[in-house]
């Protein structure tokens, strides 16, 4: 939770730990953290790093690049930097679980958008 609230900014909307949290975007998004042990009571394993890589979480920025700045300023670990894809500009962190977390500038799929006209 600390990662979330501490180092990305993110509001905490909810606080039952040690088993979960509840933390909000200042776009009003929410998003619920559950302890492994407290999954773990509906059977959840521990999964492998490379499982953790499976889950992730996006966030929008108006300034990507700044926000890789403070970001990299702060500890955090990226498995790519700010970069260019067809669709978007994005760069993708890693939470203190191996989670990753993407962040991409502006609107999602905006650099090429999808035309509903032409179905593609």
């Amino acid at each position: 939770m600390k990662f979330y609230v501490g180092t990305l900014g993110l509001e905490l909307e909810y606080d039952a730990a040690p088993a979960f949290a509840m933390i909000r975007s200042a776009d009003g998004g929410t998003i619920g953290l559950l302890s492994r042990a407290e999954a773990a009571k509906d059977g959840v394993t521990a999964g492998a790093a490379e499982q953790h890589r499976g889950v992730h979480v996006e966030f929008t920025t108006d300034d990507l690049d700044a926000l890789y700045t403070e970001l990299s300023a702060a500890g955090v670990r990226f498995a790519a930097p700010p970069h260019d894809e067809p669709w978007e500009r994005s760069m993708t962190a890693y939470d203190p679980d191996g989670y990753s977390v993407e962040f991409a500038q502006g609107r999602r799929g905006a650099i090429n958008p999808v035309d509903t006209a032409a179905g593609t």
